[in-house]
């Protein structure tokens, strides 16, 4: 049996490292290779790096603080951010990311996650879904780092992906962004109930018990966290060691 991850994410924004709230509001918390470094002491799972101003800019990933990052980083690299061709994934995987995450491109040319995954596997490739709810109580599927509404269902959304080749889904709730209230089950439960391939529930987490909640009942295989590691005492080991008094499977701490 697969055994749940424990996923810090690093949001980059232009020279270094933010964290907001909604998607909004961003504050500077410090630069990546300081955090991949603290992470690598704390032997992590997984890290994820998200550069959210290179969609919004309509510019590529930053291949050079990519590869510099991955050079000293000691843990499975998930990097996304300005991706829009299976040129982008061969020079990000080529300077040394292991996975890749792709959002907007996936909504606006979803043939692109199919010509990865047929290139260089689906174990790489993570489809990233931003998700909010809707004035009817439902969810809407959000690109361009929560700029732009699309009108897709997420749900739908994951399993088109699925079908397509996506190895992995990492599940953003906006709503819940940076709120540190705990993980949206309810969005969490409906993508993981409707595909396969596993979800990483993103977007609220503030205590081992959140994530506990999106483990069991939003059904998640992951859980990816930024502002519980950043602004308080908790740390990914500490989780691990809760989750598992719990009954749940992790990796070793």
């Amino acid at each position: 049996m697969l055994k749940n991850r424990i996923m810090p994410t690093l949001l980059h924004k232009d020279l270094g490292l933010v964290k907001g709230m909604r998607f909004d509001s961003m504050r500077r918390i410090g630069t990546a290779m300081q955090a991949v470094k603290v992470y690598n002491m704390r032997e992590v799972d997984e890290l994820v790096f998200l550069d959210i101003a290179a969609t919004p800019a309509g510019r590529e990933p930053d291949y050079e603080l990519i590869d510099d990052l991955a050079d000293e980083c000691f843990m499975p690299l998930s990097v996304g951010g300005g991706v829009r061709s299976a040129e982008h994934v061969r020079r990000l995987l080529g300077v040394g990311a292991d996975k890749v995450c792709i959002n907007t491109a996936a909504v606006e040319r979803p043939k692109l996650v199919e010509e990865v995954a047929r290139s260089f596997g689906s174990q790489c490739v993570v489809i990233s879904i931003d998700a909010r709810r809707t004035a009817d109580g439902g969810y809407e599927v959000v690109t361009h780092c929560g700029r732009t509404a699309s009108g897709i269902d997420p749900v739908e959304h994951a399993k088109r992906v699925e079908g397509l080749g996506a190895g992995e889904i990492l599940l953003t709730s906006v709503d819940r962004d940076g709120t540190m209230e705990g993980y949206e089950l309810e969005l969490t439960r409906q993508v993981s109930d409707a595909v396969s391939v596993p979800v990483i529930a993103s977007g609220g987490a503030g205590s081992y018990q959140h994530m506990l909640e999106a483990l069991t009942e939003g059904g998640a295989a992951a859980v990816a966290a930024a502002s519980i590691f950043q602004f308080t005492e908790q740390t990914p080991a500490e989780a691990k060691h809760f989750l598992r008094r719990h009954g749940v499977l992790v990796r070793p701490a």
